[in-house]
């Protein structure tokens, strides 16, 4: 595989404890080419997605392909709350060659079907949004005919069209396109779009593809209820759910490392609360957190966002 790296153990840093009190003492960094998945054990698989070509497509900053190795250097400073018997995989990184972002979009979707298959739950870091579209094909090609449902934290749909190739704005369209030769219906749920971030075109698209979203100006703390019943409706109507987080949809004051800052974003408290949901559900497969950009952070603020996330995530599935 020479679009893909394994992860230097050395990246993973931290307190010593010798006790795994912390996660760079938990993770054991493996080769997909080489490692034996033990199908028996709880397994975190952790998968980086060092690829920002569709960012630059996408007349985004780039930066994002350093995206995962920033979310791994915070992580691994974080306390282990995992059971003995869990194991923490870190799974290396699928990289992009020759900025051949489709063929990076493939391998990426190889590489999540063999994850299922191995019975572990994976958490890919990126890198950027068309991270989404190798993602979902990757659990499609596991799951067959059953229903999924998509999750997305943003402020933006990313329904544009890929006429001029794949990029960081077109992965659901994309997505939907794929439903609509397979005959299968496309459930998507955006949470946090904004009018400032999205043109009317994007708007009518979502509409004729029938996307259930919120608003950001809806989507905080004090309609916490509302949001909670319009998450709870979408996850009833679907078989397992794939969630993927773009941290710019996260105001900058959380999160200025990322390819499209805005001050008008959501806050972190609510989209931890629909984790909870999300979580509580059992019908989550596989999570994704998309345009971790290190080159525009501040005092490593959004890899620490992101590093938080993965913590949450991992500890409460």
């Amino acid at each position: 595989m020479l679009d893909y790296k394994i992860t230097v153990k050395d990246l993973w840093t931290g307190r010593k404890s010798d006790q795994e009190l912390y996660l760079h003492e938990k993770v054991k960094c493996v080769s997909l080419v080489e490692f034996e998945f033990n199908k028996d054990l709880k397994t975190i698989a952790l998968l980086g997605y060092a690829c920002d070509k569709g960012v630059q497509r996408n007349q985004g900053r780039i930066g994002a392909e350093h995206g995962p190795d920033a979310i791994r250097k915070s992580l691994g400073k974080f306390p282990n709350h995992l059971a003995n018997d869990t194991q923490f995989l870190d799974c290396g990184t699928i990289t992009c060659l020759n900025a051949d972002l489709e063929s990076t979009q493939t391998n990426l979707s190889n590489t999540i079907e063999l994850l299922l298959s191995q019975n572990t739950f994976p958490i890919v870091i990126g890198g950027g949004h068309d991270i989404a579209y190798g993602h979902y094909k990757g659990i499609k090609k596991h799951l067959g005919n059953k229903k999924i449902g998509i999750i997305n934290f943003d402020a933006h749909f990313d329904l544009r069209q890929n006429t001029s190739g794949n990029n960081s704005g077109t992965p659901f369209n994309q997505i939907a396109q794929d439903c609509e030769t397979e005959n299968a219906a496309f459930n998507y749920l955006c949470l946090g779009i904004r009018k400032d971030a999205n043109d009317k075109v994007l708007f009518e698209t979502a509409d004729s593809l029938n996307v259930k979203y919120l608003e950001t100006e809806h989507f905080n703390m004090h309609y916490l209820e509302h949001v909670q019943l319009i998450l709870m409706q979408f996850i009833e109507d679907v078989d397992y759910i794939y969630t993927t987080i773009d941290l710019d949809g996260f105001s900058s004051a959380y999160a200025p490392g990322v390819s499209a800052p805005s001050p008008m974003g959501f806050s972190p408290d609510i989209v931890l609360e629909c984790l909870k949901v999300i979580i509580d559900s059992k019908k989550l497969i596989s999570i994704d957190i998309a345009e971790m950009n290190p080159t525009y952070d501040i005092d490593g603020q959004t890899a620490k966002l992101a590093a938080s996330l993965v913590h949450f995530v991992m500890h409460k599935v």
